[in-house]
């Protein structure tokens, strides 16, 4: 009978080392856009209808953890050579390569539908930072930080978004204002007696989510042609094994 490949055997433990490495930086990567502060707020000022923008992040997140537990399994399979662990990691790295194409095709569904589903949310955002309520003066706070932040200016028409409450601002710093290291450049503009950023907001929040989708994609998508390899792999050295 046919003995096991020692090149085989010790290359599905490489790769498998290696896939291990990568199911760890999925998981970092997904959880890092995930949780960061700026996609707390892109979260939050995408407000009332909240637009689930992440289900692809998310899904990366449960495959970049599952992928560490293949990795670990193909190890043990090839140097134990065991027949039931290759199988056991083939099907395993066969519904995560389904997943994770899954979490591709959604990032690339959400991308081009990105902005439109936005500004569908912009109306009862724009509403509350006109609104002059306590509810809404806690939340035009927090959009005043990040406008100062990022140096943007409403979401969508500028200081037209804030409406009566361009000229009365909830906190110290007056709405939209440009730091003065900035008023003279191409950042500002002047309206109203004062200088203010004039990118809207929405702009920025767009771009936030569009650039993370192509992350998104770039992960999903390049490690589908590792996976396969593993797949190939993993399914010869089981043969081998099996014939031995």
């Amino acid at each position: 009978m046919a003995g096991v490949s020692r090149c085989m055997k010790y290359s599905m433990f490489i790769f498998n080392f290696f896939f291990w490495v990568c199911g760890c930086i999925i998981l970092g990567v997904s959880i890092w856009i995930r949780t960061n502060k700026n996609a707390q707020e892109v979260s939050v000022f995408s407000l009332t209808r909240p637009i689930n923008m992440f289900a692809g992040v998310d899904l990366l997140i449960a495959v970049g953890s599952i992928i560490m537990v293949l990795g670990f399994l193909g190890c043990c399979g090839a140097i134990k050579e065991s027949r039931c662990m290759l199988l056991l990691f083939f099907i395993g790295l066969l519904l995560i390569l389904i997943l994770q194409v899954t979490a591709g095709v959604l990032g690339a569904v959400y991308r081009s539908q990105i902005e439109t589903a936005f500004n569908s949310t912009l109306s009862d955002t724009i509403k509350t930072l006109q609104s002059s309520t306590e509810e809404s003066k806690m939340f035009q706070e927090k959009f005043q930080k990040y406008e100062r932040k990022n140096r943007c200016c409403g979401l969508q028409n500028g200081p037209e978004d804030w409406g009566k409450n361009f000229n009365v601002s909830p906190t110290k710093y007056k709405i939209c204002e440009c730091a003065l290291e900035n008023q003279s450049t191409d950042l500002c503009t002047y309206v109203q007696g004062r200088y203010i950023y004039k990118t809207p907001c929405g702009e920025l929040i767009i771009k936030y989510l569009k650039d993370h989708m192509v992350i998104l994609m770039g992960i999903a998508f390049g490690l589908a042609v590792i996976e396969i390899l593993g797949l190939g792999f993993s399914m010869s050295l089981y043969c081998q094994i099996q014939r031995k």
